[in-house]
């Protein structure tokens, strides 16, 4: 399938070698997306308006983590704060509300999906591996393994610690890998 900017969806069910090319070529297609168009200026571009900050990437993971472990792959109901958010209100809620939250409350809720994801993913490997498939699914009725869920955590990781790098050297010139 190609999506609505013209990258090719990685498959939701696959092995290996596929789910991670389908992983890379989606990442290309994206580059090749959010650069297309734009003229030298604006290639050279060095800074853009943004809302988004470090509490709220910290927030918006712990949300992924519990969305695709504990709600899909294990087919739980979705736990405070999540269930009660007003995603109708704000879509982007995870990513919003997290400048109410203290650094601590932060950390904690982290941590504690980590913890739960950790949990679930040692469960599932241990009883039924990598090809284990969801019990959530697409509204088309679709639906992915382990496998995909952790490289597409990895790929969520991995975008958003891009974003990371950028904030914290704004905040305190902290820079690095």
């Amino acid at each position: 399938m190609i999506d609505e900017q013209g990258r090719p969806e990685p498959p939701l069910c696959a092995g290996e070698a596929e789910t991670l090319l389908g992983f890379l070529d989606f990442h290309r297609a994206t580059l090749a997306w959010k650069t297309s168009g734009l003229d030298a200026a604006g290639l050279a571009a060095t800074t853009a308006a943004s809302t988004l900050t470090l509490g709220g990437l910290l927030k918006h993971l712990t949300f992924v983590e519990d969305f695709w472990f504990g709600v899909r792959l294990a087919g739980r109901e979705p736990a405070d704060p999540w269930r009660t958010a007003p995603w109708d209100a704000d879509p982007d809620w995870d990513l919003s509300s997290a400048v109410d939250d203290s650094p601590e409350q932060l950390r904690e809720l982290w941590d504690d999906a980590v913890a739960r994801s950790r949990e679930i993913t040692a469960a599932t490997l241990a009883d039924t591996g990598l090809d284990t498939v969801e019990r959530g699914s697409y509204r088309d009725g679709s639906r992915v393994n382990l496998r995909w869920i952790l490289v597409h955590l990895v790929e969520e990781y991995s975008r958003h610690n891009g974003h990371a790098d950028l904030l914290r050297e704004a905040v305190d010139g902290l820079r690095g890998e």
